[in-house]
């Protein structure tokens, strides 16, 4: 496997998409998603000029991010269980999974006794699937005021992780709900929400072309993982 040539070939796709649709490049943010990569594979991926990194789970993150470089920036991009909010904000710039008020308050909590702010995106399940997590559309839009309310909490937009399609262009209809639902969003907030995290490796050129700031990808950049049977959450 050739991982400079993995990212470089990435990167231009994000190009290619942004010039597609009249968007700067620069405006989307490549997101490695490292889960099940040993720190070595980081270690390299970083020294290929990555900087932005994605874990699903904090054990593994707990006992990678020492390991590389200090420099990286690190998101928490799977499901976060309420006794794990502690280490996650310790660990992760950002938490983009967050998908419930009780979680919500939980980080709020354990930030406010880290004496620090956690940026964080909504997690949001566009299609009800039951094997997902992520706030049902309606459920985030009324409990968006709670969440805003929090005072150590900064809530920068959201995420989905969209439902597998054979056909990248079958997904698009989850990717503009989850930019128009942004939109009803910041008018309930009546303040910007700038990140939207959509697209991984078999569909990211389409959520870029209906506005994805944040493309988490780790397949086209990694490779095909030995864990096959993990949850696709950033694949």
């Amino acid at each position: 496997m050739d991982l400079a040539a993995n990212i470089q070939e990435v990167q231009e796709r994000i190009r290619a998409a942004c010039g597609r649709v009249g968007r700067d490049p620069a405006s989307v943010a490549l997101l490695a998603v490292a889960k099940t990569q040993p720190a070595e594979m980081v270690q390299a991926a970083a020294a290929c000029g990555l900087t932005l990194f994605g874990e699903n789970k904090v054990q593994e993150a707990k006992a990678k991010i020492p390991l590389c470089p200090s420099r990286l920036r690190w998101h928490m991009v799977g499901h976060l269980q309420s006794n794990k909010a502690r280490e996650a904000v310790e660990l992760f710039e950002m938490i983009q999974s967050v998908d419930s008020l009780r979680l919500a308050e939980e980080i709020n909590k354990r930030a406010e006794q880290a004496a620090k702010r956690m940026p964080v995106l909504l997690e949001v399940n566009l299609a009800g699937e039951a094997s997902k997590f992520g706030y049902a559309p309606e459920r985030l839009l009324a409990e968006l005021k709670d969440l805003n309310a929090l005072p150590r909490l900064e809530i920068h937009g959201l995420m989905t992780v969209p439902p597998w399609l054979p056909v990248a262009e079958n997904v698009r209809p989850h990717f503009r709900r989850l930019r128009e639902l942004r939109e009803r969003a910041e008018a309930v907030l009546g303040a910007p929400l700038p990140v939207l995290s959509m697209g991984m490796t078999g569909d990211f050129e389409v959520a870029i072309e209906e506005g994805a700031t944040l493309v988490r990808i780790g397949t086209a950049i990694f490779g095909e993982r030995s864990h096959a049977k993990s949850a696709p959450v950033a694949a």
